[in-house]
């Protein structure tokens, strides 16, 4: 696959079928990231549940399970940055390419220790951080590289078929099909995803960027400096900076629940299921996942923008339910915050391609993450800590507390504030905010 052949064909055939839903097709090179998109997003969702039920064999300690997930999501705490300044630096593309075969490499080793009988808890957390480090080059290059694909006025929908796949593959197909890979054999489900990542970096080689959108080129200046640019970025943009504080705290919310959720849920835990059933679990946020980014389009159109980022806000509560109630009310409720959250993601994520320009938009989206994904490991932390102390059920009250915060916030977005956003970007945003600071 890496080779330059084409993706496998019925990768292909699912690209062009959502590519052009709608009756408008989102072009060829749409379709490549699309199939990139869905196989490295299956490979995340195999290795996803496959890590922490590795952990679970090694360990019975919530805190050191939740380690994990922490050392998976710190380089977004550590990195991110740099890796919006490489995003605006580099070939966005080739960045993916590279990043997808590290990535294979990594997990074919980690299949290859367990094989040999070398698997240890602190291989797992190396493991976890390299993986993290990769994802924050491959994600800011990826979320970057949509406006130069499709046309300005196709990002809300070409966002929500990408979040189809994604998700679907992450969510729906991938944590399944770990939790089948893990009681079978261990080795299996990081192999697969070692071939999934090879199959995504084969099809972005193939990929043609279009010509009608190039790359406007910079004198390269101190990576700080440039870092620094973006930061001021945000920090001048007020709704997004709003958005950025919003998904930070979803997030925290969320990777304190889920960083224990295997220990309470994996017998002999409280709800008593097997390996195969929680990655069952877990995948019912995507169905409404897969609903949320498929209508995203049509309820933005319909119902306007403010009232599903205010619906997403007050959906962070519901996580308490994991606390008290049975498995299938735990699984509606997962459902929902699915939807809502996708339905957020395609709105916050197609209105910051719209108004940022390109030669900012890789350290944009990279200032954004530091504060929407920064909270993931130390959300993840909160959470193992808080178990250990007071107890898993208690841990999932305190995170359902917490989402209140957000509903005050979400009521404070108005529709007139986001189209003076983009009113504002079709003009040109201020040259004082985006330019470097003079001597």
């Amino acid at each position: 696959m890496a080779g330059g052949h084409d993706p496998p064909a019925t990768a292909a055939s699912g690209a062009r079928a959502l590519a052009t839903l709608g009756g408008v097709s989102l072009g060829p090179a749409y379709r490549r990231l699309w199939t990139a998109s869905a196989l490295s997003n299956l490979a995340d969702g195999i290795f996803q549940v496959a890590l922490p039920l590795l952990a679970l064999r090694l360990t019975d300690s919530p805190g050191l399970v939740a380690g994990v997930a922490l050392a998976g999501r710190l380089p977004w705490l550590l990195f991110v940055l740099q890796a919006g300044a490489l995003a605006d630096r580099l070939d966005r593309r080739r960045t993916m390419i590279n990043v997808d075969l590290a990535r294979a490499a990594v997990l074919g080793a980690l299949a290859a220790a367990i094989v040999l009988g070398h698997e240890q808890l602190w291989l797992l957390y190396v493991v976890a951080f390299t993986l993290g480090v990769f994802e924050t080059l491959f994600d800011t290059a990826a979320q970057s590289i949509m406006p130069a694909i499709v046309e300005r006025d196709a990002l809300s929908r070409a966002n929500g078929r990408l979040y189809a796949a994604e998700l679907t593959m992450n969510q729906f197909v991938g944590p399944p099909l770990g939790g089948l890979l893990a009681a079978a054999a261990m080795a299996a489900g990081f192999a697969t995803s070692a071939a999934c990542y090879l199959g995504a970096a084969g099809a972005m080689a193939v990929m043609a960027m279009p010509s009608r959108t190039p790359r406007a080129r910079h004198a390269r200046r101190p990576m700080r400096a440039e870092i620094a640019e973006g930061l001021r970025y945000l920090y001048h943009h007020r709704l997004l900076r709003r958005f950025a504080a919003m998904v930070g705290l979803m997030n925290f919310i969320s990777f304190a629940v889920f960083a224990v959720l295997p220990v309470y849920a994996v017998e002999p835990g409280r709800l008593g299921l097997s390996e195969a059933e929680y990655g069952l679990l877990i995948t019912s946020a995507a169905f409404g996942s897969l609903i949320g980014s498929l209508a995203a389009g049509r309820l933005e159109a319909r119902f306007g923008r403010r009232p599903l980022l205010v619906l997403a806000a007050c959906s962070a509560p519901l996580y308490g339910a994991v606390a008290v109630a049975n498995v299938p009310f735990i699984v509606v409720t997962l459902f929902v915050v699915g939807a809502t959250g996708v339905v957020w993601n395609v709105i916050t994520v197609s209105l910051r391609q719209r108004i940022v320009p390109d030669r900012l938009l890789g350290r944009l989206n990279a200032a954004y993450r530091l504060l929407a994904w920064g909270t993931m490991p130390i959300g993840a932390l909160f959470g193992g800590v808080l178990a250990e102390v007071v107890g898993l059920q208690s841990t999932f009250l305190v995170c359902s507390a917490l989402g209140f915060v957000l509903v005050p916030l979400g009521l404070g977005i108005t529709e007139a504030a986001i189209a003076a956003a983009e009113a504002e970007a079709e003009t040109g945003p201020g040259a004082e905010i985006a330019a470097p600071a003079q001597g």
